[in-house]
C-alpha cells in the first residue's frame, strides 16, 4: 500500500469508529431500558446526546483543525474519544451515560471534518478525489450501519459496557496510523473563530432538539413545546443575521445560494435523517416485538450495511457519467420507497421475502445520495478551505440523524402512548400503565405477567412504527422531486478529463 493509500485508510479507519459509535448504542438500548430503568425519552438522549455535539460542533471544529493543523486535530480528536469511550464503559447510571456520550460527540466533532479535510487536500484531482470519497462514504455509511452488528456481537458474550469499551482499542490503533501516516497540514489564513456564531448555533440546535424529544411529555401543542419551537426559530434566525454581518462566519450563510452546496446539503440531511430514525427503531421493533437477541437483530441490518457500501461506491462512479441530479434524485425515490414498504409491514412480516429486500432498496437509496452529494458539497469550495466543505457536509449528516432520531423516536413514542393508552384502559392501574407508555422495555417486561398486554404493546408499537416510516418515506419522496430539479446535471465530458460539462 503506497502512502496515499495508508493515509486513506487510516481517514476511514477514524471515520468508521465514530460513526459506528452513532448506532452501536442502538442495539443495547433494551438493555439499557431495563438495568438503568431508562424511559424512552432517556433512551433518546442516550442515542441524541452524542449526535447533538456532533451536530452542533462540527463547524467550528473543521476551522479549528483547517488553522492550528488537521494531524493534532485528528490525535487530540481520537485521544478524547478513546478517553470518553472508556469512562462511559464504568458508569452505573443514565445520567452519567448521556454526560459522556456528549463528551464523545464532541470528540467526533473534532475527527470527522478532519478526515474529510485531508483526504480533499491529498487527492486534488476531480476523478481521484471522487473515488477516494467513494470510499471514504462507504467507510462512514458501513460504520452506521454495522453498529448494530457489531453491538450484538459484544452484547451476546458480555454486558452493555462492553459496546463502549470496544471503542478504545479501534481508537488508540488509529491515532497510531495517523502518526505514522497522515503528513501535517493547515491554512493558517484561517480567520479566529466566530464565538457568537458558535454559541448560538449551539443554543438553536439544543433548543430544537430539547424541544422535539420532551414534546411527547409536554405535549405536542402545550406552551412549552410552542415555547421551544419559537426560541428555535429565533435563535436560527439570529445566527443567519449574525454570520451576514461577521467579518469572517463560522458559516457563509451565502454558500447556500449556490443549488450545488444546498440542494446536495438538504439531500444528505434527509437521507441521514431517514437512516438513523429507522435504525432507531427496527432495533427495537426485532428484540421486543420479534424476541431476537442482540446478535440477531445486528446480523438482521446487514443488508443494509452491503448495500450502502456497495451503493457509495458505484455512486461515486455513476454521478460523473450520469450527473449529480440523475443519481442523488434516484437514490432518494429508492430510499422514500423503502420507507413506505415498511409503513406497510406487521409484527409478523416474513423477513427473507419482505424485509430484506427493503433494507436493501434502502441501503442502494443511500448509497447513491451521500456520495455524489458530498462530491457536490465539496467541489464548490477550493482544497484549501476543504475543511469548511467538510465540516458543513459533516454538520448535515449529523443535523439529520440529530432529527432523525428526535423526530422520528418523539413521534413513534407519542403514537405509541397513546395507542396503548387506549387498548389497556381500565385493565392496569394509573402508575403501572404510565410507566409501560413512557417505557416500551417495562411494557415488554410486564407483558409476561399481564395477560392481554403481549398483543397491546404490539398494535401500539406498529402503529408507532407504521406512521413514522410513512412520515420519512414521504419526506424522501418530497427530496427526491426537489433534487431532480434543483441540483445541477453535470458530469464529466468523457473527451476532456476533469472538465464539467452543464446538461439539462
Amino acid at each position: 500500500m503506497n502512502r496515499r493509500g495508508a493515509l486513506l485508510a487510516t481517514t476511514c479507519l477514524a471515520a468508521l469508529t465514530i460513526n459506528l459509535d452513532t448506532t452501536i448504542v442502538n442495539v443495547a438500548l433494551p438493555s439499557l431500558a431495563r438495568e438503568l430503568d431508562a424511559d424512552t425519552r432517556d433512551l433518546l438522549w442516550v442515542v441524541d446526546g452524542y449526535n447533538l455535539a456532533f451536530a452542533a460542533l462540527v463547524l467550528a471544529m473543521g476551522s479549528l483543525s483547517d488553522r492550528f493543523g488537521r494531524r493534532p486535530a485528528l490525535v487530540l480528536g481520537l485521544a478524547g474519544f478513546s478517553a470518553a469511550s472508556g469512562v462511559a464503559a464504568l458508569v452505573d447510571s443514565v445520567e452519567a451515560l448521556i454526560a459522556l456520550r456528549v463528551v464523545m460527540g464532541v470528540s467526533a466533532a473534532l475527527i470527522f471534518p478532519t478526515t474529510l479535510s485531508i483526504i480533499a487536500n491529498a487527492y486534488t484531482g476531480r476523478r481521484e478525489r471522487a473515488t477516494a470519497l467513494g470510499i471514504w462514504g462507504a467507510a462512514v455509511g458501513t460504520g452506521v450501519a454495522l453498529g448494530p452488528v457489531s453491538g450484538g456481537l459484544l452484547l451476546e458474550y458480555f454486558s452493555w459496557h462492553s459496546v463502549f469499551w470496544a471503542l478504545v482499542p479501534v481508537g488508540v490503533i488509529a491515532i497510531a496510523m495517523t502518526l505514522a501516516f497522515v503528513p501535517e497540514s493547515r491554512d493558517p489564513g484561517v480567520p479566529p473563530l466566530d464565538l457568537p456564531g458558535l454559541v448560538v448555533s449551539v443554543a438553536a440546535l439544543g433548543t430544537l432538539t430539547w424541544t422535539i424529544i420532551e414534546a411527547p411529555e409536554h405535549g405536542w401543542a402545550s406552551a412549552t413545546t410552542t415555547t421551544g419551537f419559537v426560541a428555535a426559530a429565533v435563535l436560527a434566525l439570529a445566527f443567519v443575521a449574525i454570520e451576514r454581518a461577521a467579518e469572517h462566519p463560522m458559516l457563509d450563510v451565502t454558500l447556500f445560494l449556490d443549488r450545488r452546496f444546498s440542494a446536495a446539503a438538504a439531500s444528505v440531511t434527509i437521507a441521514f435523517f431517514a437512516l438513523f430514525g429507522f435504525i432507531f427503531l427496527i432495533t427495537q421493533f426485532f428484540q421486543f416485538l420479534r424476541d431476537y437477541s442482540a446478535l440477531g437483530t445486528g446480523v438482521r441490518i446487514l443488508p443494509v450495511a452491503a448495500s450502502i457500501a456497495v451503493a457509495s461506491i458505484a455512486g461515486g462512479q455513476l454521478a460523473p457519467r450520469l450527473g449529480t441530479k440523475a443519481v442523488v434524485g434516484t437514490g432518494m425515490l429508492m430510499l422514500g420507497s423503502s420507507f413506505i414498504g415498511v409503513s406497510m409491514i406487521g409484527v409478523d412480516v416474513d423477513y427473507a421475502t419482505t424485509v430484506v429486500p427493503l433494507m436493501v432498496l434502502m441501503g442502494l437509496g443511500l448509497g447513491l445520495i451521500t456520495t455524489p452529494a458530498t462530491e457536490s458539497i465539496m467541489h464548490v469550495l477550493p482544497p484549501a478551505r476543504a475543511g469548511v466543505g467538510s465540516a458543513v457536509n459533516d454538520a448535515t449528516r449529523e443535523l439529520g440523524g440529530t432529527l432523525g432520531v428526535a423526530v422520528v423516536g418523539s413521534l413513534f413514542s407519542s403514537l405509541y402512548g397513546a395507542r396503548l393508552a387506549d387498548e389497556l384502559e381500565g385493565r392496569l392501574d394509573p402508575a403501572t400503565l404510565e410507566a409501560a407508555r413512557d417505557s416500551v422495555g417495562y411494557a415488554d417486561a410486564l407483558a409476561a405477567q399481564v395477560p392481554g398486554v403481549t398483543s397491546a404493546l404490539e398494535v401500539a408499537f406498529m402503529e408507532g412504527l407504521s406512521r413514522g416510516s410513512l412520515v420519512v418515506g414521504l419526506l424522501c419522496l418530497v427530496g427526491s422531486a426537489v433534487a431532480w430539479v434543483v441540483l445541477p446535471a453535470n458530469r464529466y465530458d468523457p473527451l476532456a478529463e476533469g472538465e464539467l460539462v452543464e446538461v439539462g
